[in-house]
């Protein structure tokens, strides 16, 4: 792919599809062409907000457009590995949101068939793009304040209970885990690798899903990362990193652009990094540049990170006694 516009089409034009269109007009290049959903009505009023130029009534009709170069998929959790498989065998570059698929076998085939395919796929944790969250892993990377001796990351809004929201569906994949708690367990995976050892506990709602959920791994030398996320309560949703010679915060909603406070012998300071925009437009730029390049699989949010981020979500659900 060498010309310059990137016609872009969006599954599931829900509340996540509404933030990355967006984010995405604010991306040099971008171009969104397309919108499907069950629903025809809710497709075309998605694509008449956003200035789509087609609004398709399913997804098989959509991936046989021939103008669409890349899918962004935004259907709840359950639905990501048969609409990326969908996308992926009709020649469609993806960008699946996250959680990748419910499990790693499910992540696995999609992968293989990314490969067989030569079609690029990658997971939407758009976090790992976001340039306080880049700031903060080189931080760590460089050792600039000595090691890394611990990480406290939450995640936590208060939803009402209501057992037909996707929240609290078994059936979509609902609890807090899957939905917010891959957030710091990214965080600790992008930070300090795969743990030796984790404990989880949770609370279930009464339809089997986690309406909260403690995590602690441990790595070598007794270096702990405490994570949490419920949808029960609101909590500060920080990562606070702990080193030898300072303490570093992604200040509120960190997994989103925010700022960074350091706070050292000599005081404290809090950086910025002017980002203007949502945030989903960095990770949308780097889907055009991998797929500019001719790439199959991108550079940051690897194949591996992303089995190794189902590969931990999916031994915290071992821990907690969740099965979907």
């Amino acid at each position: 792919m060498k010309k310059q516009t990137v016609n872009w089409a969006i599954i599931g034009p829900g509340r996540i599809a509404k933030k990355f269109a967006s984010g995405l007009k604010e991306v040099p290049g971008a171009n969104l062409y397309a919108a499907a959903s069950r629903s025809l009505d809710r497709a075309e009023a998605f694509a008449a907000e956003f200035e789509a130029d087609k609004a398709y009534g399913s997804y098989e009709e959509l991936v046989k457009d021939e103008n669409v170069e890349v899918v962004y998929i935004a259907t709840p959790h359950v639905f990501h590995y048969e609409n990326t498989l969908l996308c992926l065998k009709n020649g469609k570059a993806v960008l699946c949101e996250k959680p990748f698929a419910m499990d790693t076998e499910q992540v696995k085939e999609m992968i293989a068939v990314a490969r067989e395919k030569k079609v690029f796929l990658m997971e939407a944790m758009w976090t790992q793009f976001l340039p306080h969250f880049k700031f903060v892993m080189q931080l760590i990377q460089k050792g600039k304040y000595g090691k890394l001796k611990n990480l406290k990351a939450d995640f936590g809004f208060h939803s009402p209970f209501n057992e037909n929201h996707r929240l609290y569906n078994k059936s979509l994949g609902g609890g807090s885990l899957l939905d917010i708690g891959i957030y710091p367990v990214f965080t600790a995976l992008s930070a300090l690798g795969i743990p030796e050892e984790i404990s989880a506990k949770a609370k279930l709602a009464v339809t089997e899903v986690d309406e909260e959920c403690e995590m602690i791994f441990t790595y070598k030398d007794g270096i702990e990362a405490e994570l949490h996320s419920t949808v029960g309560r609101k909590t500060p949703t920080t990562a606070t990193f702990l080193f030898e010679k300072a303490v570093v915060t992604m200040n509120s909603r960190f997994h989103e652009p925010t700022t960074v406070t350091i706070s050292t012998e000599k005081g404290e300071k809090t950086k910025e990094f002017g980002v203007t925009a949502n945030g989903y437009n960095f990770e949308a730029a780097h889907v055009q540049e991998m797929l500019r390049k001719g790439k199959t699989e991108s550079d940051q949010m690897t194949f591996e990170k992303s089995l190794q981020l189902i590969g931990l979500l999916d031994e915290v659900r071992r821990k907690i006694d969740l099965v979907y």
